[in-house]
């Protein structure tokens, strides 16, 4: 009996540790979410031209009950959050799964508001294009419970 409150305790503590750990992704993993992280950074910088850049021309954005298709439709519909000064909100991957061919990859992660509070999870689809250049093909998320 005491080895196994020692095993649960010893497990608990690993979750523990390694829920408060930076995800350690590898190999083409790593590239993806360093593509996801250049992608979240146009928000912060509000470069709406290398926003753009990151799109796949049969690119889908889904939210709030609607699916915008097409990447100069998805580039039209996201520029409104480009206009202020300050980001309306910020992303960072926590997740990233690839297929074993490297050649299509879902990556998901928290979104946070400008004040830095938890307001929904992401999930976007990446397709590695030609030329040799990483677009997200489908994106959306989730709202936090209890982000209103």
């Amino acid at each position: 009996m005491k080895w196994m409150c020692l095993a649960v305790t010893g497990a608990l503590a690993l979750i523990v540790t390694a829920a408060g750990a930076a995800p350690a992704f590898t190999g083409v993993q790593e590239q993806v979410a360093n593509v996801e992280r250049a992608f979240a950074a146009t928000m912060k910088a509000r470069d709406h031209a290398a926003f753009v850049t990151f799109l796949s021309e049969e690119a889908v954005f889904s939210g709030a009950g609607q699916s915008v298709r097409g990447k100069q439709a998805v580039a039209d519909e996201w520029k409104k959050f480009f206009t202020k000064p300050d980001a309306p909100f910020s992303w960072e991957p926590d997740e990233v799964e690839v297929l074993a061919s490297g050649t299509l990859a879902k990556t998901s992660g928290p979104v946070h508001g400008p004040d830095g509070k938890l307001i929904a999870r992401f999930s976007s689809v990446w397709r590695l294009e030609a030329p040799n250049t990483w677009r997200i093909v489908f994106d959306g998320g989730v709202e936090a419970c209890g982000a209103k």
